[in-house]
């Protein structure tokens, strides 16, 4: 029997891609021996203080609200609820195209089985210290060249290897996601090396 490792992806619920990712990664779940634990890392946290565009600004400000409220849930009800409210979240705003605001929180915390009075913590700082902490984790050991997914997973030699991505549209299933894994899991593990990318031809593909 082979023996079951935890993966850890740092998601903010606005990105599309990372949710492409998220549910590729519940794919290899089912095919490899590992258990997914999501975390929240924060795009509005990572872009303090650079030169935005207009709109991406807007969509900033728009992006400590979800944050706020995956962190209000981690500390009642622990990390594995994270992944719950994750599904719901962005079911609602990837899928069908929900406005991010109190009343998808609310709707996405019900989804979840969770306290819908969590909804409040959007507009809260009280949070930012623990967002902020979970942000430089996930963040740290890839530096801030990238955004989000993030990954950490075992690497050779019973050590750690942390990357961001995979960037994939639409995310494969079954033993397709295995297979995707095993190469990103080689390539990632292979000392001094940093990239590989093409130019995407596509969106986000959400089936």
């Amino acid at each position: 029997m082979t023996e079951r490792v935890a993966v850890d992806m740092w998601f903010d619920p606005i990105c599309p891609w990372a949710w492409i990712t998220s549910r590729w990664l519940l794919e290899v779940e089912k095919v490899r021996a590992v258990d997914i634990r999501f975390h929240v890392m924060s795009l509005s946290v990572l872009n303090e203080g650079r030169d935005l565009p207009e709109q991406y600004q807007e969509l900033m400000k728009t992006g400590w609200g979800p944050v706020r409220v995956c962190i209000a849930v981690e500390q009642k009800y622990g990390q594995e609820a994270v992944a719950k409210l994750y599904t719901a979240l962005g079911t609602r705003i990837h899928l069908v195209k929900e406005q991010i605001g109190r009343e998808l929180f609310v709707a996405a915390l019900t989804d979840a089985g969770l306290d819908p009075a969590l909804a409040e913590a959007a507009d809260s700082t009280a949070y930012d210290e623990a967002l902020r902490a979970s942000h430089e984790a996930g963040m740290r050991p890839v530096g801030t060249d990238v955004g989000t997914p993030v990954i950490h997973a075992p690497g050779p030699d019973g050590g750690k290897v942390a990357f961001f991505g995979p960037v994939i549209t639409p995310a494969p299933k079954g033993e397709a996601a295995g297979r995707l894994w095993d190469g990103v899991l080689l390539v990632a593990g292979t000392p001094g090396f940093y990239e590989l990318k093409r130019t995407r031809e596509l969106g986000p593909i959400f089936d």
